[in-house]
């Protein structure tokens, strides 16, 4: 999270990047005159409303010139003074609305938008053309603007449960989604952590379930608990003014209400909304806990929890009577009802839900998931809302009126579509901003790895889509999960500059998208965001190794990076007496070393990045997998097991993991020649909190010929009593060219541990031989 403040301050010359044009989201088109020349607002120049309903637009640019340039504007209705910024209506023939047009020219600022929204957009481009410095009087250039969005929903979303955020800060994340053009806020308002808003019908729901008497502390399982009492809630009519403020930035708020699970902080508080109400809420022997743990608990960890609601009569009530001061609240057309991670271990051992199963004739669990929706949906229709649940909801069958948000990849919004459902397509490995922007981050992350490339790069229209199907994709949206964001200097540090792409993604005509354009533009956008007094992540300047294979396999190559192409990549390896010499090509190790890089400009350095090699007799050598690890946790393919590297470092901090999704990690490595083999070791992970298990088996066989193979060593592992192994070493004393590794993935989780039901992940990092 470290910015490198000198590269920004080397690479902008401001007086030069005020007159670039720098504006994301990317307009339709943009035209500039043949002759350079500029408009300046000062305090002298008004603007004026030549249509009604302008008003917001006008106090909101007002606010920021106030707020950021420290003058404020006249605002008029009908005038003829060319120092002036017009804003007005016009008719615009576009399939989404918020279309507008902007002309700034020596008769001033023009802005056009089809609706209110529209001339609200107009203003955040025009906000874009300001100066990214603080001054008197603003230059802005000539130029001709028209603009549309290409989706109707363009949506941010926040995780307040985990981690609470007060009512200020809530208005200022709104205001950056504003300055994005994006008009839906999803406010992420329940969960197993607390429960935020509040119900007079239910006052235990936030004296009781808003607050847990501690937190994990790291990562999870973490190494202790905070012993805190943590919490916070938002009071109806704080509610009622962000609902407010959001309107007048033409932004949606949607509120999340998350059942049937993710239910603990409401379930502590009204016990008899679980099917066991006696039962202590289960927390593990070796789970670090502050207070109590008898009774129903608010959670103080992460993860999936197995007592989520009973779908009782009592429950049915007392959710219509939540929803019932929810909808009075909240406006929106959509209240998102979650219904993701519902594990059914409770409902399988509840002879009411197996009654109740038999009763309404369903399948299994599923259907009475599918039933639980359908139930909630029928009450919010008729409340004229509609509801929008995360992709689990398709599990037993949709409910028939529902919007899809498909987070686990594509493959929900896929079937919603198909089934002509509306569609929100917010897949975790392109929109999860809860996960890392660099392969060396230096705080806890959720895990992932998501650079500013990859969220650049989405397209929310599934090409397995017909044209028919396509038109039922609404649009998409990012989530910020809050595990391990506590303040607000990290939150900001996670969103930006990933939002712009974001923004950029749901607004710009596919066509008119470019990434190297896109590119050109941070360092402006860098200096706006500095300009906002925001923090943000520098992880795309960031200095970038890799490791890459020689071409005859004998050893390895260490490749630097740079996107500055006006400074010195410098590098040195072990204990080299010659200093820092001037990289120029890859460099050559083959023997266990350390090599170290910085970049400088006119003398100045950035971090040092270093990469300890420890070699043995599988490192640098051609490797092959029979099943690909998942793209999200690619590191550099294949190669990444033997490219001499074993990392200490967690999946958040390191991209030397290969994950594999309920899909064992079968890996041929040729060592070239027959070679005498003594051991042969497996670097693997365990994070049961985020589904990460243990092999269940590990074993190695070898062959002289790359097609026959004999079994050597086979080790099998109990989770319990190896829990914690980094490495497992198989001795196989033989001699061999080809060497076979094969660890068998867990499966279905079990019963019991986190993300029971679903495939396991298995993680690898280095496969070392002796």
């Amino acid at each position: 999270m470290k910015k490198i403040a000198f590269l920004f301050s080397l690479i902008i010359s401001v007086s030069t990047m005020a007159q670039k044009i720098t504006i994301v989201p990317q307009p339709a088109e943009i035209i500039m005159p043949k002759i350079a020349a500029t408009f300046t607002i000062t305090k002298n120049t008004s603007i004026i409303l030549e249509g009604s309903g302008l008003e917001k637009s006008a106090k909101f640019f007002n606010d920021y010139l106030q707020r950021l340039y420290g003058f404020k504007l006249n605002i008029v209705k009908h005038s003829i003074d060319k120092n002036s910024i017009v804003l007005n209506f016009e008719r615009m023939d576009n399939p989404v609305a918020g279309a507008y047009t902007m002309t700034i020219n020596n008769n001033g600022i023009y802005i056009a938008g089809d609706n209110e929204a529209g001339a609200f957009y107009g203003i955040q481009t025009l906000i874009q053309l300001l100066p990214v410095q603080k001054m008197s009087s603003l230059d802005i250039p000539y130029i001709s603007i028209k603009d549309y969005p290409r989706f109707q929903y363009r949506g941010m979303h926040l995780d307040v449960s985990r981690h609470f955020f007060p009512v200020e800060y809530i208005k200022k994340y709104i205001d950056y989604l504003a300055y994005h053009k994006l008009n839906n806020f999803h406010w992420h308002l329940t969960d197993d952590q607390g429960w935020r808003v509040e119900i007079k019908k239910y006052p235990l729901l936030t004296s009781i379930g808003g607050f847990r008497n501690g937190t994990l502390i790291g990562r999870y399982p973490g190494t202790g608990n905070d012993s805190l009492h943590y919490g916070g809630f938002y009071t109806q009519k704080e509610v009622k003014e962000v609902v407010r403020y959001a309107q007048d930035r033409y932004i949606t708020v949607i509120p999340e209400i998350e059942m049937p699970g993710h239910s603990s902080a409401a379930i502590a508080a009204y016990p008899q909304l679980s099917c066991f109400p006696n039962e202590s809420t289960q927390i593990s022997s070796t789970t670090s806990w502050s207070g109590s743990r008898t009774g129903k608990q608010v959670q103080q960890t992460w993860g999936v929890f197995e007592d989520v609601y009973c779908p009782s009569a009592y429950t049915f009530k007392f959710i219509e009577n939540v929803l019932d001061e929810v909808i009075q609240l909240f406006p929106s057309k959509y209240i998102h009802i979650g219904g993701d991670e519902c594990p059914k271990t409770a409902w399988k051992r509840s002879s009411f839900c197996q009654k109740l199963i038999k009763e309404k004739k369903l399948k299994d669990e599923h259907g009475l998931q599918s039933f639980f929706i359908s139930t909630i949906e029928k009450y919010i229709n008729s409340k004229g809302r509609k509801i929008i649940g995360w992709d689990e909801i398709l599990e037993g069958g949709l409910a028939p009126a529902a919007t899809v948000m498909s987070w686990r990849g594509e493959k929900g919004g896929i079937a919603a579509a198909r089934q002509h459902h509306d569609v929100i397509m917010t897949p975790d490995s392109y929109f999860y901003f809860d996960y890392s922007q660099t392969k060396n981050e230096d705080s806890i992350t959720i895990g992932g790895y998501l650079p500013l490339e990859t969220v650049y790069g989405y397209e929310p229209v599934p090409k397995e889509l017909n044209e028919k199907e396509a038109n039922y994709v609404l649009g998409a949206q990012a989530n910020l999960w809050t595990e391990y964001i506590q303040n607000t200097s990290k939150l900001e540090y996670m969103i930006f500059p990933r939002m712009g792409a974001l923004s950029e993604v749901l607004w710009t005509k596919k066509e008119n998208k470019n990434w190297n354009e896109f590119e050109a533009k941070l360092p402006v956008m860098i200096k706006r965001y500095e300009l906002w007094g925001a923090n943000y992540s520098t992880a795309y300047f960031d200095l970038q190794a890799s490791v890459l294979p020689e071409d005859n396999y004998d050893g390895v190559l260490l490749k630097l990076d740079s996107k500055f192409q006006n400074g010195n990549i410098k590098y040195e390896i072990g204990d080299s007496t010659s200093g820092w010499q001037i990289y120029k090509a890859p460099l050559k190790i083959n023997s266990s070393t350390r090599a170290g890089a910085f970049l400088e400009i006119n003398g100045k350095k950035s971090n040092i990045i270093s990469k300890n090699f420890s070699f043995n007799k599988a490192t640098g050598k051609k490797i092959t997998l029979k099943e690909q690890s998942e793209a999200k946790y690619a590191g550099s393919g294949a190669f990444t097991l033997v490219n001499g590297i074993v990392t200490t470092k967690k999946l958040s901090e390191s991209s030397e993991w290969l994950g594999f999704l309920g899909k064992d990690l079968e890996a041929t490595i040729d060592l070239g020649d027959t070679t005498k083999i003594k051991n042969v070791s497996l670097n693997v992970l365990e994070q049961n909190g985020s589904w990460i298990y243990l092999p269940k088996q590990i074993e190695v066989a070898v062959s002289t010929d790359g097609q026959n193979y004999t079994s050597v060593a086979t080790i099998s592992i109990d989770s319990l009593k190896d829990k914690g192994t980094r490495k497992f070493t198989l001795p196989v004393n033989t001699s061999a060219r080809f060497i076979k590794v094969i660890a068998k993935n867990l499966g279905i989780i079990p019963s019991g541990l986190p993300g029971a039901g679903n495939p396991a992940w298995l993680f690898a990092d280095e496969i070392e031989v002796e």
